[in-house]
């Protein structure tokens, strides 16, 4: 044979199924531009020289490999579609002489030729594509904008790489799939009929009982630590139950509706429904893929539009004050009133030279320890906490005078010596006593509905208890002596300072930095005394480039799946129109019309291919909860905010998915009418 009959067989084969395989090439192109720009943004020196740098490349470091499993995945399952088309015409040359080593040159080539293609275009449009994703970046994290066009050789063997292993693979199956079939198998494929899964009711109860456990888990979790470790578990369930639900659900849901008379035994209903029957098993997997890549879409853009429209109240909550300032003290001597106002002193000299005068102040000593709470008791030996497994109990406590207390909020409260006053933030308590086993028990005089914001709370990824105490030497006595494992203190004692200036925002950066830098000479009457300097200014550009990263990987993946979301709708009508062209030649032939052909893709249209929508959306209702508490961890608590963005993204993506439906139905029903 000639050295160019087989490329020459391939192209012929990819060009006479164009329509099969024009859009297939152009994700395989797609998934190349995305992955490369991930690659590139992950090694971009702009990105760089930007604040929280390091947590952006891990972000897309982690991106990319999302998009590779996925991409595997992905061609995976769209290369049985042709494959599934394709096996036909490799039949036919079995048939006539052609061996299976032959056909597997066959689809060598046709690998090749399209690897080489999507590689090529997909790194040249990722390439020309990679600086305005970089500016785009650079400015949704608030950073300087750099208009040098760059190619990362790193980047561009990286997904050369990636994108190679996985053709490859492809073809590896797809040999595979021929090597194994006969050739009346293979001529067969298109026309061999779909078995509805055994054991439906028992498929589908259980489909039904797991995502009913993760919808319960998802609903009842309260702690945002919890919520961490529950997610991951909760997404594994409610896939597998979306896939049970939807291939054995709906097998039963079709035999539902063949039993209901009056509705089957109708011409545009009986064609649908017949028709989806005799393939439900890969129907229901169709659907169920698109379901989840729906629900992934919703969850991501939902979550991380929250985070970066609300990173300004963040970063209100993280920081309090234009300026917020913390001396961390040796022990509880150094915050004596005598001591707090030498350091109040020389605060106030520093504000002198910059003409600044406080606004909005306040100021409280503060005692911190970690510890797991149990009903009413706190355990803080960390010897004994470490065998406690349970992560919701544990509970940052801070103890703050009853004088300070007084004072910032301008109340006039008294305790008895063994009473407190409490404040919870992300929990409940609800006894009336807290003992904690190394130290005190007090007495809760009264639940607080309001404090001041403390800036550590709503950094903390565990929820919190302000202890509000009479006298803070007493109430601490026995905690004073605990020891961490490296043998130092778990107490923390602080002395907090916050307050607005009134002044621009780079004098706010330069003010905190001076209080950092001065040598202070009360420093020298304190043992161990540390200065940590917070300006509201300066750490918004670290918030805007984490939620920045996290809003911009968000649309990138979701425009990932949102592709593949498309391409299966595409091809499940297509694939589908196909194998439908003869029966509905049939049913021209015995007087239905086009109109009612119509009618019937439309019955279709109404009876299933909305479930997924559907289901996606109630996996988002329920997945509500513990999307918040995971926000909590974040220092959002903007429960608008996320309620409106996600509304918002559940109507977007419910238009879009319409549109997409309506231009491939049109597809569906050009092939079955027998307009192409």
């Amino acid at each position: 044979m000639k050295a160019g009959f087989y490329p020459k067989l391939a192209l012929d084969g990819i060009r006479k199924n164009k329509q099969m395989y024009l859009p297939y090439i152009l994700t395989c192109i797609g998934m190349v531009m995305m992955y490369y720009i991930i690659a590139f943004l992950q090694y971009s020196k702009s990105i760089s020289y930007l604040r929280g740098a390091d947590e952006i490349r891990w972000m897309f470091d982690f991106g990319g490999w999302v998009i590779a499993i996925f991409s595997c995945i992905f061609l995976f399952y769209t290369n049985s579609f042709l494959i599934r088309r394709r096996k036909k015409e490799f039949g036919l040359y079995n048939i006539l002489g052609m061996g299976k080593r032959n056909i597997g040159r066959i689809l060598f080539w046709e690998t090749l030729i399209i690897a080489l293609f999507s590689l090529g275009i997909g790194l040249i449009a990722g390439i020309s594509l990679s600086k305005l994703a970089e500016l785009g970046l650079v400015n949704i994290m608030m950073g300087d904008v750099s208009y040098n066009l760059s190619v990362s050789l790193t980047s561009v063997i990286k997904t050369t790489a990636v994108f190679g292993v996985i053709f490859v693979l492809l073809f590896l199956n797809s040999l595979r799939q021929v090597r194994f079939s006969s050739a009346i198998n293979l001529l067969r494929s298109e026309n061999k009929g779909e078995k509805p899964p055994k054991g439906n009711w028992f498929w589908g109860i259980l489909g039904v009982l797991i995502l009913a456990t993760a919808y319960y888990l998802a609903m009842t979790i309260e702690n945002p630590i919890a919520a961490l470790e529950v997610f991951f578990i909760a997404v594994i369930m409610v896939i597998v139950g979306t896939y049970l639900v939807m291939i054995s659900g709906s097998v039963l849901f079709c035999r539902i509706l063949q039993k209901k008379k009056n509705y089957y035994y109708k011409p545009n209903h009986f064609v649908s429904v017949s028709s989806m029957v005799y393939r439900m098993k890969r129907n229901g997997a169709g659907l169920a893929s698109i379901c989840v890549l729906a629900t992934m879409v919703l969850v991501m853009i939902s979550s991380t539009t929250s985070m970066y429209f609300g990173s300004e109240d963040a970063i209100n909550s993280r920081y309090p004050r234009d300026i917020n300032m913390e001396y961390y003290m040796e022990n509880a001597d150094n915050l004596s009133d005598e001591k707090i106002a030498v350091l109040q002193s020389d605060i106030s000299e520093v504000l002198e030279n910059y003409d600044v005068e406080p606004e909005n102040y306040y100021n409280y000593r503060c005692v911190s320890v970690a510890g797991l709470i149990k009903g009413n008791s706190v355990e803080t030996d960390v010897s004994k906490a470490n065998a406690i497994t349970d992560m919701s109990g544990v509970r940052q406590f801070y103890f703050i005078p009853l004088s300070d207390y007084n004072a910032m909020m301008g109340t006039n409260e008294t305790l008895g010596s063994e009473e407190v006053l409490i404040y919870t933030y992300r929990n409940d308590y609800k006894a009336d006593t807290i003992s904690f086993k190394q130290g005190n028990t007090f007495k809760i005089k009264k639940q607080l509905d309001e404090l001041v914001e403390i800036g550590d709370t709503a950094m903390m990824v565990v929820p919190s208890m302000t202890i509000i105490v009479p006298d803070l030497k007493q109430s601490l006595k026995g905690l004073d002596t605990l020891l961490d494992y490296n043998g130092d203190k778990m107490l923390s004692y602080r002395w907090v300072y916050d307050f607005d200036t009134g002044i621009e925002a780079d004098k706010q950066i330069e003010l905190c930095r001076e209080f950092e830098e001065a040598n202070l000479d009360s420093y020298s009457k304190f043992e161990n005394i540390g200065l940590y300097c917070e300006s509201q200014e300066m750490e918004r550009e670290d918030l805007y480039s984490m939620y920045g990263g996290f809003f911009y990987l968000g649309i990138m993946l979701s425009i990932v799946f949102i592709f593949a979301a498309v391409l299966i709708i595409y091809y499940k009508q297509i694939s589908e129109g196909y194998e439908d062209q003869a029966r509905f030649e049939i049913m021209q032939k015995v007087g239905m019309t086009k109109r009612e052909i119509r009618r019937s893709i439309n019955s279709q249209l109404l009876t299933v291919f909305f479930l997924p929508l559907i289901l996606s959306a109630l996996h988002l209702v329920f997945a509500f909860p513990i999307i918040r508490k995971l926000l909590l961890l974040f220092s959002l608590n903007n429960v608008i905010l996320f309620v409106i963005t996600t509304v918002m993204s559940v109507i977007i993506f419910a238009l879009f998915y319409t549109l997409v439906y309506r231009i491939t139905s049109n597809a569906y029903y050009n092939l079955v009418s027998g307009e192409k």
